[in-house]
């Protein structure tokens, strides 16, 4: 009849079947074997760069940072002030048979920067067994001397000094030094008197203008044709826009805090002046541009101090 159904071959279905399972199991075995090499060789690159790294830190460590013959035997010192090299190898830190490949020189160089009597610090390994460090100290121009109660009725003395550029500093512990003779020069340096005791802090720099003027001032004043003829005894910083300086002859110089080459110029000018007539200064304005206002008196009645010599300069140290 038309609608008889075919007969269909049951087994080619069969097999059919059967042929398609087969191969999606063989592309899902292939998918799994290329999913893990996927995995797999980042796992394993990653593991050899980490075996590969510790077979390096084991290399350095055994032939370089644990080698006795990079052993630190000798530590060269050399400063252009008066510290004594003992003194800076004990600030440096670092400990006698160090590696010196190991060695932190940055930790060193912090190590010694942390004194503000240092200024600049330069440290260089010399293999295999040298470590050379370079000081270079704060100089000291000026002191600040501040009274205080000591508690038990009386008064003590607190002395602070302060560089060219304002830097706070104690003074060097005679004991820390090379040459304790310096600290005896120390004490003939001028004073800065009414100083914001604020800004005293060892270290830092002092910032009120008039203290940077009296600095300015001493640095100026050891070159110009004034030095070795007074000293410079004390230097009042109250007075805003100037700095009043208090000589060792008692002469009473204003300043301006401005052209401070120029005013102590005029003020050779003025002093040759005084000493054609036998007389010396008493007061002299030197912040006024004409018609300077000055006081003298005659000579004969002035007290005479004989001015110090200036401060030589520490020499250089050797290397130690």
């Amino acid at each position: 009849m038309w609608f008889k159904r075919k007969q269909q071959n049951r087994r080619l279905s069969r097999g059919h079947v059967l042929d398609v399972k087969l191969r999606s199991e063989q592309v899902r075995a292939t998918r799994i074997r290329l999913a893990l090499m996927a995995a797999g060789v980042p796992l394993f690159t990653i593991f050899g760069l980490y075996l590969l790294w510790c077979v390096g830190e084991w290399t350095l460590d055994k032939f370089v940072y644990e080698n006795a013959e990079f052993a630190i035997q000798r530590v060269d010192v050399q400063t252009d002030g008066v510290i004594a090299p003992d003194q800076l190898r004990n600030w440096s830190g670092v400990n006698p048979g160090a590696n010196l490949v190991g060695l932190d020189l940055a930790s060193v160089k912090r190590n010694l920067e942390f004194w503000p009597v240092i200024d600049t610090v330069s440290v260089e390994r010399v293999l295999p067994h040298t470590l050379k460090i370079r000081v270079t100290e704060r100089k000291p121009i000026a002191q600040v001397i501040l009274t205080r109660g000591n508690g038990a009725g009386g008064f003590v003395d607190s002395v602070f000094q302060l560089d060219a550029t304002g830097v706070v500093m104690l003074p060097l512990d005679q004991r820390m030094s090379s040459n304790p003779l310096s600290q005896v020069n120390d004490g003939g340096l001028p004073v800065i008197a009414r100083l914001n005791v604020a800004q005293l802090q060892p270290g830092h720099r002092v910032t009120q203008p008039q203290a940077l003027s009296a600095l300015q001032l001493i640095s100026s004043f050891r070159h110009s044709p004034m030095a070795g003829l007074v000293d410079l005894r004390s230097i009042d910083v109250s007075a805003p826009g100037v700095v009043v300086v208090t000589t060792g002859q008692r002469g009473e110089i204003t300043f301006s805090q401005q052209n401070l080459e120029q005013q102590l110029r005029r003020w050779r000018e003025i002093y040759d002046l005084a000493q054609s007539r036998n007389k010396v200064i008493v007061s002299l304005d030197l912040a006024v541009a004409n018609n300077v206002p000055v006081r003298w008196m005659e000579a004969v009645a002035a007290p005479v101090a004989a001015p110090k010599n200036p401060t030589p300069a520490p020499l250089r140290r050797k290397n130690v």
